[in-house]
């Protein structure tokens, strides 16, 4: 029993690289060994990205402010006190008070 396992052993060590050896089948017409050489010039592409900010004005109406976080402690930032029914609201870096009725811009401050 133990001499059949052996020889089994010793028959898949001898015949495992003997099959590794033969040659694979190719899609193409190159001899093994030759390799085909092709040059390709990658040009790298470069995309800006351009940001067009909205500049609001005074006056103007500012429909989408309910999405924006309110600014409930606009002495940190240097804002004055907002009037009744009115908010300072971020929009990018600025700050703006919005009229809460209407949507209407009362003031801007260019952030810093």
């Amino acid at each position: 029993m133990k001499k059949a396992i052996l020889i089994t052993i010793a028959a898949v060590m001898f015949a495992a690289p003997m099959a590794q050896a033969q040659q694979s089948y190719r899609h193409d017409d190159r001899a093994p060994g030759q390799h085909r050489i092709t040059k390709e010039i990658h040009k790298k592409e470069i995309h800006k990205k351009v940001v067009i900010k909205k500049r609001w004005k005074k006056g103007e109406r500012m429909n989408d402010w309910q999405r924006r976080a309110a600014i409930r402690d606009y002495k940190r930032y240097g804002l004055r006190q907002p009037g009744r029914d009115q908010r300072w609201v971020k929009v990018d870096n600025d700050y703006v008070l919005i009229s809460v009725a209407s949507g209407l811009i009362a003031g801007i401050i260019v952030g810093r």
